[in-house]
């Protein structure tokens, strides 16, 4: 049997954030023999959190998403263009929320950015990908994944650019910070029925951060909605087949418990690639 492993090809690119002016690390992780195929174009993934997606020692829990191990030990699926987009650190919270955090608690107040951000993901960065690499820019091959916070911007831009992107990732979505105004949002702009939607949530997602913010159940409050996110998809005609939703008993809110049902998304997403 062939050895599975593989190098891949890993590009950096610094790329401007109209609203700040300031770069922002963008990285490309190619496919096998994408220098030698130069007839083939590809699927694109885009990933926030870029920092937590393909090292350990630079992600925020201390474990990566291990996106490079899960590509090369799963030769299976399609061949793909995965970027990774960096967040912004401090700025994090603003850029993936589209709307500001509504509780009155002292001293926190964030959101608010998430349609500027949106903007910068897909007319500044998915433009620039498909200028200078072989892509497949059509909405079918195009996904988007990303976890907690993370999640909530990619399900916002799912809406927002439902004509553009066909493919959602959502893992451990933390959209009860602003459940009201997305469910409005959803309820209100969703009209197409053709993405194909991965959604994870674990029964343990508590922390002390996001306890911090809400005095409900954290825990049940990251599986109702999940939950309500897929019922109302159902709702709005997307059928059964073209979802994927996973509950995980005892799974944390981190990278480690995400990585575990990476390669299970990226399989979904890209079924008919």
């Amino acid at each position: 049997m062939k050895n599975p492993y593989f190098y891949l090809d890993m590009k950096t690119h610094e790329l401007t954030v109209p609203y700040t002016g300031e770069p922002r690390r963008v990285r490309v992780l190619l496919p096998k023999h994408y220098q030698e195929d130069l007839d083939l174009s590809y699927p694109v993934v885009y990933l926030h959190d870029g920092q937590n997606v393909f090292y350990s020692k630079e992600s925020f829990s201390g474990h990566s998403w291990k996106m490079i191990p899960a590509i090369k030990r799963h030769p299976d699926l399609a061949k793909m263009i995965i970027v990774a987009i960096d967040n912004d650190g401090n700025k994090r919270m603003d850029e993936y929320a589209a709307w500001k955090y509504g509780q009155t608690i002292p001293g926190v107040q964030f959101g608010g950015l998430g349609s500027v951000y949106a903007e910068f993901v897909m007319e500044v960065v998915k433009p620039f990908i498909d200028q200078h690499y072989r892509t497949k820019p059509d909405k079918k091959h195009t996904a988007m994944i990303g976890s907690s916070l993370g999640a909530n911007i990619s399900q916002f831009m799912g809406i927002a650019y439902q004509d553009q992107i066909g493919g959602l990732g959502i893992f451990s979505s933390a959209n009860w910070l602003h459940q009201e105004s997305f469910d409005r949002f959803l309820n209100r702009e969703l009209k197409e029925k053709d993405q194909r939607i991965f959604i994870y949530v674990g029964t343990n997602e508590a922390d002390e951060s996001d306890q911090a913010l809400t005095a409900q159940n954290i825990k049940q409050a990251y599986i109702d909605s999940s939950l309500s996110y897929y019922q109302t998809l159902l709702q709005k005609g997307v059928p059964i087949e073209q979802i994927q939703i996973t509950i995980t008993a005892d799974a944390l809110h981190n990278e480690q418990a995400w990585s575990h049902h990476l390669v299970d998304c990226l399989r979904f997403l890209s079924e008919y690639w």
